[in-house]
């Protein structure tokens, strides 16, 4: 049945903000970008939506926990009071085309009027700070709010083995998939290159990017004295930037109040189907890292619901915390190495504000099809390779696309999930590598390994390989043969921990 314009969900105004304030006490907080991108976004708008905003969802920030909840602060300081106010509970990569697919929703159900979803991040201004104050109290540690997370301070069987952040998962998917790709390490590398460099290119060219200058794809994947090596194969240069403050937001209203309001028809983008699946939130309970069934299911969906085809997207943004996510993506969809990949600049070089990406994507996004008119594809991911929202954005009314949506696909993914090993955490004996990586520490050199294998009866257990073991350290980097698939045996080592041994 075809909508009426009361119950087409149309974006009306984008904002993003920068803030590289040389005095990091003038820096703005979370809040602040927050407030600052929605008054941008509003102003692009025409001006005057913000008192009316019946719905202010937020993405959730760790640069500055203290200030969690934002939602009463940012309402007060843009002069709305939503009827639906929210704060996601973590900052998840796919929260903002979570929440863009809520305020489709609350539009196509009549529930709301105008809605308002904003994101921001201080992390570099909140180190700096972190830094200073460190210094100042006597103390050698240095801050790290990511590893320093309420959500990540548990320690416990995967963080002894060094899994405790996104940048020591990420490698386990890499190297899993280029193995079953057939890739030699040389030539997965060259594909991160290539797709990185296309990047930092997009990112040049836009003005909201937090890094404009270009990289080639060899300086990208080749440690260097400014590139240090971060988890295998990652250098700082494939990983997301998150030292950088930033903000973003969207208006979502219906067609008939950007109408009303005199939008022009021109500056109207229209949000079409989307389609969200996840992975376990334990990446140890995992039928593969070679792939992601909630991926595939999440943008195959979104492409069919939407009744289009990848030759007829325009436009795409297939998220790039790490390489190995766009490299999955690209492959369940087709889409070619040789056409960027984003639309924003990746979160290298556009930038990587921790949970709010995609907000800058979509107002990219926005920008870009108010330009050149046509479909641009949104592909998001969160966590550790763990949550997947894909949606579906248009220059014209797609009328196949009706709301309120149903975008939960869960039970499809879960049916098309393998069996998940058991996870064995005591485990000494034969067995064979499944997937690894070796983590650095800040002068480049390795402070751990780590080797997630598989026994002779199918269970999957950790174990590390120590600094010291050269030999296995170089078995597992230099690319001279494929350490996924090779046998080994796991002995008890120093304390709790057991090693790695080459069979």
């Amino acid at each position: 049945m075809a909508l009426t314009p009361e119950r087409v969900p149309v974006i009306v105004g984008v904002g993003q903000v920068n803030d590289r304030p040389d005095n990091p006490e003038q820096g703005l907080d979370s809040g602040g970008l927050m407030i600052a991108a929605l008054r941008a976004a509003d102003a692009d708008a025409g001006g005057g939506w913000l008192a009316e905003a019946d719905s202010l969802a937020l993405v959730s920030q760790l640069s500055w926990p203290q200030l969690n909840p934002l939602t009463d602060l940012v309402a007060a300081a843009i002069g709305a009071r939503p009827a639906h106010l929210f704060q996601t509970a973590l900052p998840n990569g796919d929260s903002p085309i979570l929440l863009l697919s809520q305020a489709a929703n609350r539009i196509g159900s009549g529930e709301a009027k105008v809605c308002a979803v904003a994101g921001g991040e201080a992390l570099r201004t909140a180190a700096q700070l972190a830094r200073a104050r460190a210094a100042a109290a006597g103390s050698e540690r240095q801050p790290d709010a990511l590893r320093d997370a309420a959500h990540r301070r548990r320690a416990g069987y995967r963080q002894s083995y060094g899994l405790t952040v996104p940048v020591d998962v990420y490698p386990l998917y890499e190297n899993a998939a280029r193995a079953a790709w057939g890739q030699t390490l040389a030539e997965a590398q060259a594909e991160s290159g290539a797709i990185w460099q296309r990047f930092s290119e997009v990112a040049a060219a836009n003005p909201s990017a937090w890094i404009r200058s270009a990289a080639s794809a060899h300086d990208i994947v080749t440690p260097s004295t400014d590139n240090r090596p971060i988890a295998f194969p990652y250098t700082k240069l494939q990983v997301a930037n998150a030292s950088v403050n930033q903000g973003a937001a969207f208006l979502v209203t219906s067609l008939a109040e950007a109408r009303r309001r005199g939008v022009a028809e021109d500056r109207l983008v229209y949000v079409g189907a989307s389609a969200a699946a996840h992975e376990s939130e334990d990446f140890l309970a995992r039928d593969r890292f070679d792939a992601s069934p909630s991926m595939a299911v999440s943008l195959t969906r979104a492409l069919e619901l939407n009744g289009i085809g990848i030759d007829q997207i325009d436009h795409a943004e297939l998220y790039s915390c790490f390489p190995c996510v766009p490299k999955m993506a690209r492959r369940v969809i087709g889409w070619p190495v040789e056409r960027p990949a984003t639309v924003f600049g990746g979160l290298t070089f556009g930038g990587g504000p921790i949970g709010n990406y995609m907000s800058h994507a979509v107002a990219c996004m926005v920008e870009k099809l108010r330009a050149q008119p046509g479909t641009g594809l949104l592909f998001a991911n969160g966590g550790y390779a763990t949550h997947n929202h894909t949606v579906v954005l248009t220059s014209r009314h797609n009328p196949k696309v009706t709301f309120p949506q149903h975008y939960d696909f869960q039970d499809e993914a879960d049916a098309a999930r393998g069996a998940v090993p058991a996870l064995d955490e005591d485990y000494c004996g034969p067995a064979e590598i499944e997937t690894y990586t070796v983590h650095y520490d800040r002068q480049g050199e390795p402070r751990l390994g780590t080797v997630v294998a598989r026994t002779p009866a199918g269970q999957r257990t950790l174990a590390a390989v120590l600094p010291q073991d050269g030999a296995m350290i170089a078995f597992l980097t230099d690319g001279r043969a494929e350490p996924v698939g090779s046998a080994g045996e796991i002995v008890a080592g120093a304390g709790d921990l057991r090693e790695w041994r080459r069979a």
